[in-house]
């Protein structure tokens, strides 16, 4: 491989490591917004209170969010957000640990918290909007 060819494929890595971990974020808010009875629903069930708030709350973060991220626009802000989303809803409804499902879950979370923090650490690379903000902009980022 060329060094131009070896430069590009590295420059391209964070971008799919972005649309990966963008993925889970988005297929959870589709099925959201497929089946949000089922989800107040579930949330209603854990004893929280304004399941309707908490799906929308859900729907913008994982839709909105997966979008920003695979886009990278503010990728450190939504990847910070969407780390916070991931380790709050592992400890709220994937906190029955002795349920080897729910324990899978629950680390899935927290995996994806520890990718979306590599984000926040190392930024959203070379393809990406925030890349191609005006280095003012990206400073007050």
């Amino acid at each position: 491989m060329t060094n131009m060819n070896s430069n590009l494929t590295h420059a391209a890595i964070p971008a799919i490591g972005r649309t990966l971990i963008a993925a889970i974020f988005l297929i959870s808010g589709i099925g959201k917004l497929m089946a949000p009875g089922a989800t107040m629903a579930y949330i209603g069930s854990l004893g929280l209170p304004a399941p309707a708030l908490g799906l929308l709350g859900a729907l913008v973060l994982e839709l909105a969010g997966a979008v920003l991220l695979v886009v990278g626009y503010r990728t450190r802000l939504v990847a910070l957000l969407l780390a916070a989303y991931a380790v709050v809803t592992a400890l709220i409804f994937h906190h029955a640990l002795a349920d080897q499902n729910q324990m899978f879950h629950f680390l899935k979370n927290l995996v994806m918290a520890g990718g979306l923090l590599q984000v926040v650490a190392f930024g959203p690379g070379a393809f990406s909007v925030d890349s191609r903000r005006a280095p003012a902009q990206r400073v007050a980022a």
